[in-house]
C-alpha cells in the first residue's frame, strides 16, 4: 500500500458520534493505513493534542473536542481497487434513532479484512451515506446467517457493547447436528482457546488453559440421523457453537471447519449449499430507553427447505 507524507498538522473537531470514543481508537479510524504502533508513538510523545493538552491512549473524547493531529504517513487509496458495492439493501427488522437490527445473509462477512475486501457494514455505510455513525456491536461467523446488531449511536455502541461483557442480551441460534441429540436441555460448560494454524486460520479447541464458555442446548426436533436444537449463549466466544458442539459429537451440517468433512460433501450432494446455523433470537433491553426488545428471524428459505427434505427422508427410511 502506498503512503504519503501529510503536508501538515491537522485539526479535527470531535461530533456527537465520536463522543466517548478513546483518542487511541479515534486515530485508527481517522489515520486509516498508519500502523498502530505509529499511533501510540505519537500519543507518547505529545505530539497529539487535545484541546491542545497532552493526552494519552485512554482519553476519551467529547463532542467539540479539537485533536491535533501531527504530519504522518497516510495511507494512499488504491486507484486499482474496486470500491464497495452499494449491494441490495438489508432486511431491517428493527431500527430507531440509536440503533438497528438487519437480518444477515449467510457468505458475507460483517466486515472487510483477512481477505475480504468488505462486508456488511462496509455495504450499509454505502447504502446509507447520510449515516455519521455506523459500527458493528458484534459479530457473526461468514457463513452464518440472522440478526445482527448495529449502533448508530456512540452512546448507545458503549452501553451495548457493556450489556454484551455482561451477559445482558440473550442470543439464540439454531443448528442441525449430525447424530440423536437426547436431552431436551443441556449446559456446555468447555473453555475455549484460540490459536493460529500454520496458514494463518483462526481456529478454536477446547483447552483447559482457554478463557470460560457457556452454551445451553435445547432440542427442537429429533431424527435418527440428525438433530435440530437451539443454542442459547451465554458467554460470546469466537466459533462457540461450533466447537461446543463438535466437541460434544454432534457436528453442525456444513461446518467446513470443525464439521464431518465426508458428510458435508453427501449434505452438499443433497442441496445444503452452507453452514446450517443461523442466529434467531435477540432479547436484550435498549441501551439509551431500556425498553425491552424481543426479535426473532426465520430459518432462511435454503434451510427451511433442507429440514423439510430431511423429514421426508426420514420417513421413507425409517417410517
Amino acid at each position: 500500500m502506498a503512503l504519503s507524507k501529510a503536508p501538515a498538522v491537522t485539526h479535527v473537531r470531535v461530533d456527537d458520534g465520536s463522543a466517548g470514543q478513546r483518542i487511541d481508537n479515534f486515530l485508527v479510524r481517522v489515520c486509516k493505513g498508519v500502523p498502530k504502533s505509529h499511533i501510540y508513538r505519537i500519543l507518547r510523545s505529545g505530539e497529539v493534542r487535545v484541546n491542545s493538552r497532552r493526552v494519552d491512549q485512554t482519553y476519551r473524547l467529547q463532542g467539540g473536542d479539537e485533536v491535533r493531529i501531527p504530519p504522518i504517513r497516510l495511507a494512499e487509496k488504491d486507484p486499482a481497487a474496486a470500491p464497495v458495492p452499494v449491494g441490495k439493501p438489508f432486511d431491517i427488522v428493527f431500527e430507531d434513532d440509536a440503533l438497528l437490527v438487519l437480518d444477515k445473509p449467510a457468505g458475507l462477512a460483517v466486515h472487510g479484512g483477512s481477505g475480504v475486501s468488505f462486508g456488511v457494514i462496509e455495504q450499509l455505510r454505502r447504502q446509507r451515506p447520510e449515516a455519521k455513525f455506523l459500527e458493528l456491536v458484534h459479530r457473526l461467523d461468514r457463513e452464518t446467517s440472522g440478526l445482527l446488531i448495529v449502533a448508530k449511536k456512540r452512546s448507545a455502541l458503549t452501553v451495548l457493547h457493556d450489556m454484551m461483557r455482561e451477559g445482558r442480551v440473550h442470543k439464540r441460534y439454531l443448528t442441525l447436528v449430525a447424530g440423536r441429540w437426547l436431552n431436551l436441555q443441556q449446559h456446555i460448560k468447555l473453555a475455549l482457546h484460540k490459536y493460529l494454524t500454520e496458514d494463518g486460520e483462526r481456529r478454536v479447541s477446547v483447552s483447559r488453559d482457554g478463557k470460560p464458555a457457556h452454551s445451553i442446548v435445547r432440542l427442537v426436533r429429533r431424527w435418527q440421523t440428525c438433530s435440530l436444537v437451539e443454542v442459547e449463549l451465554k458467554t460470546g466466544r469466537t466459533h462457540q457453537i461450533r466447537v461446543h458442539l463438535s466437541h460434544s459429537g454432534f457436528p453442525l451440517f456444513g461446518d467446513d471447519k470443525y464439521g464431518d468433512f465426508a458428510l458435508n460433501k453427501q449434505l452438499e450432494k443433497a442441496g445444503l449449499k452452507r453452514m446450517f446455523l443461523h442466529a434467531a433470537k435477540l432479547a436484550f433491553r435498549h441501551p439509551l430507553t431500556d425498553r425491552e426488545i424481543e426479535l426473532e428471524s426465520p430459518l432462511p428459505a435454503e434451510l427451511d427447505e433442507f429440514v423439510a427434505s430431511v423429514e421426508q427422508n426420514e420417513e421413507r427410511e425409517y417410517g
